[in-house]
């Protein structure tokens, strides 16, 4: 797969720098906390008139991993997302900070918050999320459950654990249960590869 850029390294912030066909002519930061930064730039439009852009910087990587187990359920983990103030079923995922690799924090993450080890790790999708206002990137695995132990979230976790046949998962992407843009790329992403599969010959 094409190569993606550390979202730990931030654009050069120089000003005039050419963003495309936009110009940055200053850059300030209006938020920031260890997790994101809001930037406020003042830019020159690619009409060249003046405007604004902001935009919000991830320290961290998203990733997250479709862990299937022999019976071909795939586990979901539930929370209450405080930003949309509503439950909802995801892979499990996390971030990962500069220094870790994507499949390195999937492992973990997926440890931490479901207790689960897995290994035919492989991957499966990489993409950018609101890429409007965000350079928010991420990276999708698969892999296959090969033991149970005990979870440990972090503090701001509750989490609610699943296995639900994979057709079912997948269903719940089509019909709006599931609404979680990484979980919809990962599930919909394992679907294409197995109907791309060749069927195997009866002969």
């Amino acid at each position: 797969m094409a190569s993606m850029s550390d979202p730990s390294e931030p654009p050069d912030p120089e000003v005039g720098n050419r963003v495309g066909p936009w110009r940055r002519q200053t850059r300030a930061i209006a938020y920031e906390n260890a997790w994101i930064t809001v930037w406020h730039d003042d830019v020159a439009r690619p009409d060249g008139s003046p405007g604004i852009y902001g935009v919000v910087h991830f320290a961290n990587l998203a990733v997250g991993a479709v862990v299937l187990d022999d019976d071909d359920r795939v586990l979901l983990v539930g929370q209450h997302r405080y930003t949309l103030d509503t439950y909802s079923w995801e892979l499990p995922e996390g971030g990962v900070p500069a220094g870790e690799s994507a499949i390195g924090g999937a492992r973990r993450e997926l440890r931490e918050e479901t207790g689960v080890e897995a290994d035919r790790w492989r991957e499966i999708a990489r993409f950018h999320l609101s890429n409007s206002i965000s350079d928010e990137a991420g990276i999708l695995f698969a892999a296959h459950a090969t033991s149970h132990g005990v979870a440990s979230p972090e503090p701001s976790e509750q989490l609610a654990i699943r296995w639900l046949p994979f057709a079912e998962a997948l269903a719940m992407t089509i019909d709006g249960r599931i609404t979680d843009a990484m979980t919809i790329i990962g599930l919909q992403r394992v679907a294409l590869d197995r109907a791309a599969a060749p069927t195997p010959s009866t002969e």
